[in-house]
């Protein structure tokens, strides 16, 4: 999942890395198809619009916090509370952009809006990990816009199906949340603090919902960043 940096002195290298991008995604986002027709289909049985519908994909671009925002405002949740859990659910995003900073500071301000929006769990799996010299601009344009293209276009999809097929929430699709963080966590597993930190995540969040406690996931969240955290200070951060 990385790629050679190449000379970006022609136009045919960076549509190159533009394609080696796309495709390198390509996985995740066919992994993500189910994901973006619940949340269409969720939108509109929540009373959304179509337009409306859409527009969270489009602006808001973050899977499991428009299907949190579209079960709140299916609630009657307040505009403040509706903000305050997608801020939280969403905070992870911030851990993402310190980790990148080395790779996207140093380009030009277009670039940094735009890959600073594509950003995703997806997009972060794909690059994250990447050294400052195998990093691409164009190969992680590639990946993120093709994710972008594919999520909305599921939407799309998932909005018209929720129109014309009934129940369409209720025949297992959610499962595609679930393994898509699958798919990224489980290869990212290479030391003890981060399986530790997994398996914290895997029990809390088991534990809680059983429990009923509300904000299970973010107890979780904040849970198993601790645990992972102690580990490698007891490691002495030589794992």
């Amino acid at each position: 999942m990385t790629s050679t940096a190449l000379p970006e002195t022609t136009v045919d290298s960076k549509l190159r890395l533009f394609w080696q991008g796309t495709i390198a995604m390509l996985p995740l986002s066919i992994a993500v198809l189910p994901w973006g027709l619940l949340a269409g289909s969720f939108a509109v049985e929540a009373g959304l619009t179509p337009l409306e519908s859409q527009a969270l994909s489009a602006v808001l671009f973050a899977g499991s916090a428009q299907l949190v925002a579209t079960g709140m405002i299916k609630a009657g949740a307040g505009l403040v509370t509706m903000l305050i859990t997608t801020f939280f659910i969403t905070s992870r995003h911030l851990l993402y952009s310190v980790s990148m900073r080395g790779k996207i500071s140093p380009l030009p301000l277009r670039w940094r809006l735009a890959l600073g929006f594509l950003l995703t769990d997806e997009l972060f799996a794909l690059c994250g990990q990447q050294s400052e010299k195998q990093f691409n601009r164009w190969y992680a344009l590639g990946a993120g816009l093709s994710f972008y293209l594919i999520w909305n276009l599921a939407t799309l999809v998932g909005i018209v199906a929720g129109n014309y097929i009934p129940s369409l929430n209720d025949i297992g699709l959610d499962f595609a949340v679930a393994a898509t963080f699958i798919a990224i966590v489980v290869p990212n597993i290479k030391s003890i603090p981060v399986l530790v930190s997994v398996i914290a995540a895997l029990i809390l969040s088991v534990s809680l919902a059983l429990l009923n406690v509300e904000g299970s996931l973010m107890y979780a969240s904040i849970g198993a960043m601790l645990a992972g955290y102690f580990t490698e200070l007891g490691l002495g951060g030589k794992a």
